[in-house]
């Protein structure tokens, strides 16, 4: 069985889509999307129709990003439309050909609703963006789950596990690795690279929205070797 993590997606359909032919994701694996699959690339709506397909054929572990909070947010709340389109709404809506949320369909509402705060294993904890590094994961608040950025220091949590996380933008284009903490968020939206980080060897793919492929490894491997 593998284990999957994928950064923040934005729209981007066609890298991931190539990450997908070249790993052929099965229902022997885990793929946990770290949140923010909506705003700035060019297509929102293809990409959780692509999601929801992901689904039934493997396990999906759909993680929550501060874009679905805004999406969110902007439905029920029209005081809110304006800056959720400010921060790359324009683009969601226009995939979907809607100047409002008419044409969103129930099962994408479905989707965003049901995404979750955070996703853990023996070694590793999943989330969008942070954790305060001396609270358990059931205590988070959100303002570290979904928005906070990663500072200068990051110190290791103290369940002892490493973090996989995204939000935090690495514009050179590849993972920052810390060891104790991982962000794959590598500006796939940015004319960057979409990052898929198979946990257990530390190795990861990376795909842009011209379909390249480009393959590396994370420097600190994994953190249970030795």
């Amino acid at each position: 069985m593998r284990l999957f993590a994928i950064g923040d997606i934005h729209g981007c359909l066609t890298a991931l889509q190539a990450l997908d032919r070249e790993l052929a994701f099965s229902e022997d694996d885990t793929v946990v999307t770290l949140g923010d699959y909506v705003d700035r690339g060019p297509d929102s709506r293809g990409v959780i129709d692509f999601l929801l397909g992901l689904r039934m054929r493997c396990h999906l572990v759909a993680l929550r990003g501060n874009h679905e909070i805004m999406m969110l947010q902007a439905r029920y709340d029209r005081s809110m439309l304006f800056s959720w389109v400010a921060c790359g709404g324009e683009s969601t809506l226009e995939s979907y050909g809607a100047a409002g949320f008419e044409d969103v369909p129930e099962s994408h509402w479905d989707f965003l609703t049901g995404t979750e705060r955070c996703y853990e294993t023996e070694h590793d904890f999943f989330v969008h963006a942070n954790v305060c590094p001396d609270l358990p994961l059931e205590e988070q608040p959100d303002d570290n789950l979904f928005w906070e950025h990663l500072g200068g220091s990051v110190r290791p949590h103290v369940s002892g596990r490493r973090m996989i996380c995204g939000h935090t933008r690495q514009t050179p284009g590849l993972p920052l690795d810390l060891g104790h903490a991982v962000c794959i968020d590598t500006n796939a939206c940015g004319g960057g690279w979409l990052t898929c980080l198979e946990t257990e060897s530390g190795i990861y793919w990376q795909a842009n929205q011209q379909g390249e492929l480009r393959r590396g490894c994370l420097k600190s491997g994994t953190p249970h070797e030795g």
